[in-house]
């Protein structure tokens, strides 16, 4: 009955948000794994798996003169880890909880912040797997050397940033078609085995097979990193600014249906699950 109003300064709100998404992102950590570090593990195990099973392929099918001259086992991994973080955070904010989930009765949660800690745990988790596997590569195996590194881990957070607005549209779509976005959500992620081009670099390829993977942003963000990780390769026929601009307008197009969403949501949408 009796209550104080308080004012909240600007600050003191934005600071309050943040302090929300960071619980709620170490609450997304938890959820893959109950200890964050076995879930890392696991995260490495299934990277390393993925570069292992390219490598054996390119010994197999004789593709291994095909790559940039440096470190053969380097170029596998610049394409599997922009890979492997990519699709990992458009599953992580796909399945972030919605506008209907019970956890948005508590405030001050919403789906912004639900949003946020679905994207920041999935950067961590893949960061710092990233971050260790080199690590032990460089020491452990052979010395390493990154052309431009800043640059790099520039495409790899432009990777991230492109599988946040991706994640967006799909979980946008899914309360409205949910048999049609968990089909199409796996079809991208299939498609991008190949179209991502991991196996080949765009200056390698003719022009009548360009056009099949220039239309690909994730394919221009791989190709731009391996022009900043080794010395010898100057990617010509890709564009990370092609890359932004696509995130950009996914991102904007993810927002709006999410908010429509928003407006829209029925508790109906969790009641059988």
């Amino acid at each position: 009955m009796f209550q104080a109003n308080s004012k909240t300064s600007t600050a003191r709100g934005a600071f309050g948000l943040l302090e929300v998404i960071f619980y709620s992102t170490v609450r997304a950590l938890r959820q893959s794994h109950r200890h964050a570090v076995v879930g890392l593990l696991l995260n490495m195990v299934q990277t390393l798996t993925l570069v292992f099973a390219f490598v054996i392929m390119f010994q197999l099918l004789g593709l291994r003169g095909a790559a940039i001259r440096g470190d053969f086992l380097l170029y596998i991994m610049t394409g599997i880890f922009i890979y492997i973080g990519h699709i990992k955070v458009v599953g992580a904010v796909m399945g972030s909880e919605g506008p209907a989930s019970p956890m948005m009765q508590h405030a001050p949660m919403n789906t912004v912040i639900a949003i946020s800690a679905s994207a920041l745990s999935g950067l961590y988790v893949q960061l710092f797997s990233l971050i260790i596997i080199l690590s032990v590569y460089h020491i452990a195996f052979t010395p390493i050397s990154i052309d431009v590194p800043v640059a790099a881990l520039g495409m790899f957070l432009l990777a991230w940033f492109l599988g946040v607005a991706v994640g967006i549209v799909f979980l946008a779509l899914k309360p409205w078609a949910p048999g049609f976005v968990s089909i199409f959500s796996a079809i991208y992620i299939r498609a991008n085995m190949i179209a991502s081009g991991k196996m080949f670099v765009a200056n390698s390829l003719p022009a009548s097979k360009l056009s099949l993977f220039d239309w690909n942003p994730l394919f221009h963000i791989i190709d731009q990193l391996r022009g900043f990780t080794f010395l010898h390769y100057n990617p010509h026929f890709s564009s990370w600014e092609y890359a932004l601009k696509v995130s950009l307008v996914l991102l904007m197009i993810g927002l709006m249906g999410e908010f429509y969403t928003r407006r829209h949501a029925s508790p109906s949408w969790t009641a059988g699950r």
